[in-house]
């Protein structure tokens, strides 16, 4: 749909979402750039506070993942017109606390009524533009970092059932209140040559986007990647969310290869680690600096589909 939009041409635009990268990138300055990017959702978990806080650490997260630095946001709000009030302010404490944690001011928001509860922020962060982590820079010969587990949608579904565990839901619930700022951090003393968030699109989605973003291949080894505890269990139990199926009927014919694990390569994350594609060297740095990151496989040269699973 979006090759339906008309283009118009702009020297200051440094990204655009002609490569389905993560957020939009702005030059204002030879020395600064406007990142900006904007997301919101339906609740995922059932406590008020803590949905308000998943719902600013996904916010925050495309920012990161160009490698800047969130600065403001404004909210975005959809509520029933009858719904509880004390539950909506619950929402907002809980996205204003995890906002001020990354440093980000609120300056406002928009808010319509509606009977089905949504929301988000739109966030604007700075980078310098020579300093920008795009998913279509990443080189044949790049070791591929992930630095979370997998798993947070089969588990909200699970959770939805009814026959998700406590500690699962604790570790997951953990998982999404972690902002990606000290990964941001830690990758940004490396030769980072590619980057993505992974989010609604599961890890083989944005995998894809940035194989087909730098016209290369990416391969994964689904055994070297860590799942949330229960995940597994939940995927085989049938807790698949309706995210996932769509997921994987848009992106299925993209890959080569399948493994036991397939349910959770395509899962919906929210709130997602980094993807970061850089030099082997690098890569065994970071997994040093930040013992979060793991290698999960490599970037090779284009053959055939973007994805293969080792």
């Amino acid at each position: 749909m979006l090759a339906r939009i008309p283009r118009w041409a702009n020297e200051n635009v440094l990204v655009g979402f002609d490569t389905a990268d993560d957020a939009g990138v702005y030059k204002l300055s030879p020395e600064l750039a406007l990142v900006q990017t904007v997301d919101f959702f339906t609740p995922i978990v059932d406590d008020p506070r803590t949905f308000g806080a998943i719902a600013a650490t996904n916010s925050l997260s495309d920012v990161y993942a160009m490698g800047g630095k969130p600065m403001s946001a404004l909210s975005v709000l959809a509520w029933p017109a009858k719904g509880d009030i004390d539950d909506l302010a619950e929402i907002l404490k809980g996205g204003a606390e995890k906002m001020h944690e990354a440093d980000c001011v609120i300056l406002g928001g928009h808010s319509v009524a509606d009977n089905e509860i949504k929301f988000g922020y739109a966030v604007t962060g700075t980078v310098h533009p020579d300093h920008v982590k795009a998913n279509s820079h990443a080189r044949a010969g790049d070791a591929l970092v992930f630095t979370k587990q997998i798993g947070t949608g089969i588990i909200s579904t699970a959770l939805k059932r009814g026959i998700a565990r406590d500690p699962d839901v604790e570790a997951a619930t953990k998982s999404m209140l972690t902002l990606n700022r000290a990964a941001c951090e830690a990758m940004l003393e490396f030769e980072v040559h590619g980057c993505t968030d992974v989010t609604g699109f599961g890890l083989l989605g944005h995998a894809r986007e940035m194989a087909n973003a730098s016209k290369v291949s990416i391969e994964i080894d689904p055994r070297a990647v860590r799942y949330l505890p229960g995940a597994i269990d939940y995927a085989r139990q049938g807790a698949i969310p309706g995210g996932l199926k769509n997921n994987r009927e848009f992106i299925s014919s993209c890959v080569e290869g399948s493994s036991e694990f397939d349910d959770l390569l395509y899962d919906p994350q929210t709130a997602g680690g980094l993807l970061i594609s850089l030099p082997e060297r690098d890569a065994a740095q970071l997994e040093r600096k930040f013992p979060a990151a793991y290698r999960i496989g490599r970037v090779t040269v284009a053959q055939g589909k973007p994805i293969h699973l080792l």
